[in-house]
């Protein structure tokens, strides 16, 4: 009777493990397909902008991540997951960082870099350090610099080429007008030129609970005073604040890739200081530095200090020390 009673107690027994506990009605699955969904309204924009051709660098980027996840899972003898979407919004997110009529060729080593280094170099999905879909754009960037900065102009435009709003402003000294730049009438890459629908789908994510919305409102805010205190510099020679905004990747980055559940922060003052860190070196390089965009190497660089904003970041224990 002893040992019966025993073996059920065993049975039933519960595990506590530490902190934090994290509860999220969202399955992963789920999530990834939602944030795909949450990205046609600045696919579309990217489609009627610079023509329906794109559509093959984003067939490219995604069937080339999809295959690299299938091809390293079925190698580490691990079950197939394309079902999560994770491979998809990998591979959808490198494309609308790249440039409008970008190398097919090229766009499917980005999404081979994105995931089998970005991502299963780390462990694979939940492991990864860096948001997987910017690896593979800074490998691209380094890889072809010449390609990766020429901009095609939208097709309302009646010229072949153009600067991209923030280039324009650093190298020839023209700013763009912010009308455009909301509506995504300008040159950049295929996802980032439209702020309108960028923002329909970034509000989605956070009205349903997906993206949480401190880190957006924390780079947002951050870009308004570290971008205002720089143009009451001189107002002449320094882009607003508004500007910062609504050019280069900034929306794109702050709803879309700094949320990333894995690589950003799991606590609520994290995420403000994670997203104000963004913030401040996308001003910084934007303004100082010899390039006219920052957003990417911005989040992966404050990616690298997740680890230690969560450990500094983590609420007491209760009944700790003080």
């Amino acid at each position: 009777m002893a040992n019966e009673l025993l073996e059920t107690q065993t049975m039933t027994r519960l595990e506590l493990t530490t902190s934090p506990h994290l509860h999220n009605n969202w399955s992963t699955s789920r999530a990834m397909w939602l944030v795909s969904a949450a990205l046609l309204p600045c696919t579309a924009a990217a489609l009627i902008i610079f023509g329906w051709e794109q559509i093959g660098i984003l067939l490219a980027s995604i069937v080339s991540a999809a295959a690299t996840e299938a091809v390293i899972q079925k190698l580490r003898r691990l079950p197939v997951t394309l079902d999560d979407g994770s491979a998809v919004l990998t591979g959808w997110l490198l494309a609308l960082t790249l440039p409008p009529g970008f190398s097919l060729v090229s766009t499917a080593i980005g999404a081979i870099v994105a995931v089998g280094i970005g991502k299963h170099v780390f462990g694979g999905l939940g492991y990864n350090i860096f948001n997987p879909a910017l690896v593979g754009r800074a490998f691209l960037q380094a890889a072809f610099p010449v390609a990766m900065t020429t901009w095609k102009s939208p097709n309302f435009v009646d010229t072949i080429t153009s600067a991209t709003p923030l280039g324009g402003l650093k190298f020839d000294a023209t700013a763009s007008a912010l009308g455009p730049m909301f509506l995504g009438n300008t040159g950049g890459s295929l996802g980032e030129t439209s702020a309108l629908a960028l923002l329909i789908g970034g509000v989605f994510l956070i009205a349903v609970g997906i993206v949480n919305w401190r880190i957006p409102v924390a780079m947002g805010s951050g870009v308004l005073i570290f971008g205002t205190a720089v143009w009451l510099m001189d107002t002449q020679v320094y882009p607003s604040p508004v500007y910062h905004l609504l050019g280069g990747g900034f929306l794109l980055g702050a709803l879309f890739m700094a949320t990333d559940w894995v690589s950003s922060p799991v606590t609520g003052r994290g995420m403000w200081i994670f997203g104000l860190g963004i913030a401040l070196v996308v001003v910084v390089i934007r303004v100082f530095g010899g390039l006219p965009e920052g957003m990417m190497y911005a989040i992966l660089i404050m990616n690298a200090f997740v680890p230690m904003i969560d450990r500094y970041t983590r609420p007491k224990v209760f009944g700790a020390a003080a």
